[in-house]
């Protein structure tokens, strides 16, 4: 399962009673790692500590350009001679602790829109190059860490499908101390999936895998936020008919459903309804390629995802397994998106 940036709402219980082996969080390689102990990063933290108790853990490394409004350090310059001190900080914190280790976590989001070309890749292999060195000087063995390029996305959008991203695969191939390289399919429809994880199969040389840290139907929830709720739901609960989607999820936020009346409302919702067996369905989809090396899934609300909120929000809300800011707990137990609960159970025994 996959934290993000925010693991304080994930705990050891609510992982255990999921029955997941896996936890995935990404670290954002900003100043802050200069002055204090990157053990002391919660993200780091909390896989580390997850690693002592039985868990196996991956730790992308998130190079934030875009959101920090700065361009792509070249090689050779102070700032890169600055940022890799700082990545060799975070590699003798987890390397060799973690079960695997992404260098990068959106690259082709994370990076101004007029670079994300040739000097993207130059930036990220050079990065790569360094971590493996450190992986071969540190650990002459290899040891635990395995090593994957960061997520490729919105590859269902041919335009975004570029040199760049032809480049990538390329670079993953060509490493053999690379395993292969993480997917984040985010998508809206299944078919859109499909030729998502098509392109990166079928480029992928043999023995490479794939990671599919983060997938989900956001952009088909996206379409529908502007809908007025469904008749039925309106009746049943007495909400004025004329009230959109965001707004019953905006008042989840202010005063937490019933698990009863969450669940009703997505199972009266045909939106949502007829893709209740997403989760079984992309999974699937990813084992039968034969290349998944670990799929994790979004665990819980997290902050972010409600701050904000409006009918222009993307409802990431809508995806993770507890829906621990949107349902009361009731009887001990934390709300949940009952739809994926039991699907993702059900996929840790098949």
């Amino acid at each position: 399962m996959n934290f993000n940036e925010d693991p304080s709402d994930m705990n050891f219980a609510r992982i255990r009673a999921l029955s997941a082996k896996w936890i995935r969080g990404f670290v954002p390689m900003t100043d802050d790692l200069d002055t204090h102990s990157p053990t002391r990063q919660r993200s780091i933290a909390r896989l580390l500590d997850a690693g002592g108790h039985g868990f196996k853990t991956i730790l992308s490394l998130k190079f934030p350009f875009l959101t920090l409004g700065q361009s792509l350090p070249q090689v050779g310059s102070e700032e890169m001679e600055a940022l890799l001190k700082r990545v060799d900080r975070v590699l003798h914190a987890v390397m060799g602790k973690v079960d695997i280790l992404t260098i990068g976590n959106e690259p082709f989001l994370e990076t101004k829109k007029d670079e994300r070309d040739t000097r993207l890749n130059v930036f990220y292999e050079h990065v790569a190059a360094h971590v493996i060195a450190y992986r071969k000087k540190n650990f002459p063995q290899g040891g635990k860490t395995r090593l994957y390029m960061g997520a490729l996305n919105r590859l269902d959008e041919k335009e975004e499908r570029t040199k760049a991203t032809e480049r990538w695969v390329a670079f993953v191939n060509r490493k053999p101390e690379l395993d292969g390289l993480d997917i984040h399919p985010h998508v809206d429809s299944l078919q859109a999936a499909g030729a998502y994880v098509q392109y990166v199969v079928s480029r992928l040389d043999k023995g490479k895998k794939f990671l599919a840290t983060e997938f989900s139907l956001v952009q088909l929830w996206e379409k529908h936020m502007g809908d007025r709720v469904p008749a039925a739901y309106a009746e049943k609960y007495r909400v004025p008919p004329n009230t959109r989607v965001w707004q019953v999820i905006g008042n989840a936020f202010e005063k937490p459903f019933s698990q009863k009346r969450w669940d009703d409302f997505f199972a009266m919702s045909p939106w949502f309804a007829s893709h209740k067996d997403y989760l079984t369905k992309q999974m699937q989809m990813f084992r039968e390629t034969g290349k998944l090396a670990v799929a994790t899934y979004g665990v819980t609300q997290i902050e972010s995802m409600r701050t904000g909120w409006g009918p222009h929000k993307q409802p990431w809300i809508l995806n993770p397994l507890y829906a621990n800011r949107t349902v009361k707990e009731e009887n001990g137990k934390t709300g949940r998106t009952t739809v994926w609960f039991d699907s993702f159970r059900a996929l840790q025994d098949s």
